[in-house]
């Protein structure tokens, strides 16, 4: 290539004549093909549509190419009309018009245009113009809007997202997204990522679960509202489903699984690890409105001979597997509540000290039949952070989170701002 501009805009490119050496007009650029570069994605080809239908040009065989002309080094007869590329990627017909994932603004944006960079690794994808001016440009308006603009001294500002900031959606760009990009999806506070994901077109929401880890996807999945999780865990092979819901705290998952139907819900309780689908499998069997519908039955326990140290210990063991660590609860062989403590009077309590000796004896509980009211009775009365909830017979079954019990008696109109926020879904 004998020159370059430094940045070109794709719009400024297509339907733009394509001229041989001699000066004759070859047909028109049609589409600009990409392939993977380091860090970002490399003009490969491009697609020239001719009267005789359409010629693919190796980029090294170009002479210029800028928003003025493309010229071809030598006459097209003379150059290889190159084969159709597997999971080819066009930058119009892929890229253009579409959604894509905006991972520093957590955002679900559209692209207007994309902007070509000259690099040591030759012209890459640099950017992704999802403002106004993009809009602009490609109507050919924008000269006059910028200088309209410059009179009322009123700028029209760029918005344009850095490749290496962006995810795109087509399940055939997956080659152009960076490993830093699925980091940053990974990354992002679970709220977040669960509007993005309620943003997305259907078709889409696969794409995006596929490029995140499943503790992501769980939390993610986690934060919608249990019908509106239920569908975008449908939109996955059972298998993965199966995987992100053994991520999820069980009162979750058995959240998401009552919203599907019987047969399906079974279909992934049958598929997940045996000890998590037996800790959601028990939730389900209680009903929605009662404290056991609404409970976790993981919690941190020991036995009544622990010493704190021993407590501690079991503490950093099992804290990565338990969502939320409120009290440790003590124990018997029965599995029937001896006590309580909280986290802050065991880290100051001696580590020979027994944990019989610092606990809170009598915990208020309720039982896995009880009202919901009376949960929230207790959490406001005494500022729990957690309420044990009992089985007939005694023994403990799991805890309702202050959390979890304030949510279910949100005011009716924060539910519903909450609600319209994803209902785009």
């Amino acid at each position: 290539m004998s020159q370059h501009a430094n940045d070109i805009f794709l719009s400024a490119v297509l339907d733009r004549p394509v001229i041989s050496l001699s000066g004759r007009e070859v047909g028109k650029l049609l589409d600009v093909a990409m392939s993977p570069g380091d860090p970002l994605p490399v003009v490969h080809h491009l697609l020239v549509k001719t009267t005789t239908g359409t010629r693919r040009v190796a980029f090294s065989d170009l002479a210029l190419f800028n928003q003025v002309v493309v010229s071809l080094k030598r006459e097209p007869e003379s150059l290889p009309n190159l084969p159709v590329a597997e999971n080819e990627v066009l930058m119009r017909r892929d890229i253009l018009d579409k959604q894509i994932v905006d991972v520093d603004g957590a955002k679900v944006v559209r692209v207007n245009d994309l902007k070509l960079a000259l690099t040591g690794n030759g012209l890459c994808l640099s950017a992704v113009d999802v403002g106004f001016r993009g809009i602009l440009r490609r109507l050919g308006y924008l000269k006059a809007w910028d200088f309209l603009g410059g009179a009322l001294h009123r700028q029209l500002p760029a918005k344009e997202i850095d490749w290496l900031l962006v995810a795109p959606l087509e399940a055939n760009l997956s080659q152009l997204t960076l490993t830093v990009t699925r980091d940053k999806l990974s990354d992002m506070h679970p709220a977040d990522l669960a509007n993005i994901i309620a943003q997305l077109p259907h078709r889409n929401v696969t794409a995006v679960l596929n490029s995140i880890d499943l503790e992501a996807a769980g939390e993610a999945i986690g934060e919608m509202e249990p019908e509106m999780s239920s569908r975008v865990l449908s939109q996955l092979e059972s298998a993965h489903a199966a995987d992100v819901l053994e991520e999820m705290p069980p009162d979750e998952a058995a959240d998401v699984l009552a919203e599907l139907s019987d047969e399906k819900a079974r279909e992934l309780l049958a598929q997940m690890d045996p000890e998590d689908a037996e800790k959601v499998q028990e939730l389900l069997e209680h009903e929605d409105d009662s404290a056991g519908g609404l409970m976790n039955n993981e919690f941190l326990f020991v036995p009544p001979e622990a010493t704190v140290e021993e407590t501690l210990a079991q503490v950093r063991l099992l804290a990565d597997e338990i969502d939320n660590i409120y009290y440790v609860y003590v124990l018997d062989k029965d599995e029937r509540v001896q006590g309580v403590t909280s986290l802050k009077r065991l880290l100051l309590a001696r580590g020979e000290e027994p944990i019989a000796g610092i606990m809170s004896r009598n915990p208020k509980t309720v039982q896995v039949d009880s009202s919901l009211e009376d949960v929230l009775e207790l959490v406001v009365e005494y500022k729990f952070a957690a309420v044990p909830v009992l089985e007939e017979d005694g023994r403990m079954a799991g805890i309702v989170s202050a959390d979890d019990i304030m949510e279910h008696f949100l005011p009716f109109a924060l539910r519903w701002k909450q609600y319209k926020a994803l209902r785009n879904f």
